[in-house]
């Protein structure tokens, strides 16, 4: 193995730089957000917007999804049917209710979604076209068999 290598590099390691980079892309899209005049979300709000949007899925799966206890979600999922972002209903012939995106979250997805598309222009700017599409395609390797490439 060469002296210096990704393999023999120290601090920070690959978990401690995709936290930053994650951080970076947090704090984008809740500029991004409020910008288009979603204020009325708090910090916690955040850990239900994950991928893939909360649409259709039942409360305990956002639970998991945020590492956070049944009630918790439950609480936060009160919070965001009141602000308008969620609706829990039956899909027909079902006895469980899901969470679905109302319009409003639908528009706030949009923004984010926007707004990480402006981060992938940007980052493959940064680094060529073609390190960032090997980037990408390296994580979705490790991410797992289930994340393809949005067509």
């Amino acid at each position: 193995m060469p002296k210096s290598s990704p393999l023999t590099e120290g601090p920070p390691f690959v978990g401690a730089l995709l936290r930053l980079c994650l951080e970076q892309v947090r704090a984008r899209m809740r500029q991004a957000a409020r910008e288009a005049g979603f204020t009325d979300l708090q910090d916690a709000h955040w850990a239900l917007l994950t991928y893939p949007a909360p649409d259709g899925v039942r409360p305990s799966e956002l639970a998991r999804r945020a590492s956070m206890s049944r009630q918790a979600a439950n609480h936060l999922i009160a919070q965001m049917e009141a602000l308008g972002y969620f609706e829990r209903r039956s899909p027909e012939g079902a006895a469980r209710r899901l969470v679905f995106l109302t319009p409003r979250g639908r528009a706030l997805c949009e923004t984010i979604f926007a707004c990480l598309r402006t981060i992938h222009a940007e980052w493959a700017g940064q680094l060529g076209a073609e390190p960032f599409a090997a980037m990408l395609a390296g994580l979705r390797r490790i991410a797992g068999p289930d994340i393809a490439p949005a067509r």
